[in-house]
């Protein structure tokens, strides 16, 4: 298919960095996105092969990739919506780690 499944315009402005282009088409790749009642706007990414997952947000620069571990991020105040959706993002990415 040569048509993109979802195409989402960046909210951010040019000082927020340019936002990332996500290749979701590797079968060892999850990927999620959320935008909150502001506009703000949240890429997860999930390597089922090596587990690692990272979060990257227009709101804190999209070329800072924060470490997600056990669906939470350290460093980062999340606010319950947007903690929730990463946890969703987690487990069901996580899932199909374990379907392998």
């Amino acid at each position: 298919m040569s048509e993109p499944l979802l195409k989402i315009e960046n909210h951010h402005s040019a000082a927020c960095g340019d936002p990332p282009i996500i290749d979701g088409s590797a079968e060892d790749c999850y990927v999620g996105y959320f935008e909150n009642s502001f506009g703000e706007q949240w890429i997860f990414k999930l390597d089922r092969q090596t587990g690692r997952a990272t979060l990257q947000g227009g709101d804190v620069g999209w070329n800072t990739k924060f470490e997600v571990t056990n669906g939470a991020v350290a460093d980062l105040i999340l606010g319950k919506e947007e903690l929730f959706w990463l946890q969703a993002c987690w487990l069901a990415g996580r899932k199909q780690v374990s379907r392998g």
